[in-house]
């Protein structure tokens, strides 16, 4: 019999638990750095070493960082499931504990590219510098979607949300668009549970609240779902 899909959208209240700091958590800054000034097509042309610096510590911190009790259920729901997360994050803590189809809508830390062509993906694990050029010549930068940027993976997600038995939504406050306006994209029928510290408010149908931080509400999910599938 074929495993039921469960679409999972996962925030930065996912991370967080990892000691992944996020701008959302902190009144608009993002490690002391407001938001305009280190993740904007602006930024990258007024200061590019700044821009590369704050990347190159948000890298450092990420590979630190360890997958937590929810990303580690949501690999779980694996043995019962066709899982499918579509995260906002741009770390890589999904695939670390385990999960197998992975979409990162906003890119990966742990990636880069040339400014000057976005179809060739270079793996990086150590810092970037000004001067550090790719192949064609172009100055190397994060592989990841900034503030302003078009967000082309949004389309992929599309038919992935439309496909959804069960969807999931964890460690996001749904403010960031387009990512947000995928739930328009999941069956009416389809039950949505919501997990949060604080559930946002969401004019969908068959919404299942579990108000708790992301780690003590995936232990209720587990139990849920996987009683549901084993009948």
């Amino acid at each position: 019999m074929d495993k039921k899909k469960i679409v999972v959208l996962t925030g930065a209240g996912i991370s967080a638990e990892s000691g992944l700091r996020t701008f959302r958590d902190s009144d608009g800054l993002w490690e002391n750095y407001r938001v305009q000034d280190v993740a904007t097509p602006g930024a990258w042309q007024k200061d590019m070493e700044l821009v590369l610096r704050f990347y190159n510590e948000r890298r450092r911190d990420i590979l630190a960082a360890m997958p937590n009790a929810a990303h580690l259920g949501l690999a779980q729901l694996e043995e019962q499931y066709d899982v499918h997360i579509i995260t906002q994050n741009i770390d890589d803590l999904h695939e670390r504990a385990g999960s197998t189809q992975v979409m990162h809508l906003h890119g990966e830390i742990l990636t880069m590219r040339s400014v000057d062509d976005k179809s060739i993906i270079y793996e990086i694990r150590t810092d970037i510098n000004k001067g550090d050029l790719a192949p064609d010549g172009g100055q190397l930068r994060p592989n990841i979607v900034w503030f302003q940027e078009e967000v082309p993976m949004i389309e992929h997600a599309i038919p992935v949300m439309q496909s959804a038995d069960i969807f999931v939504l964890i460690g996001s406050s749904l403010l960031v668009y387009p990512a947000a306006g995928l739930l328009q994209f999941l069956p009416r029928d389809t039950p949505k549970y919501v997990i949060d510290k604080v559930v946002p408010e969401v004019s969908y149908d068959h919404i299942i609240p579990i108000e708790k931080p992301a780690t003590e509400g995936i232990v209720e999910l587990l139990d849920v779902l996987l009683k549901q599938a084993r009948g």
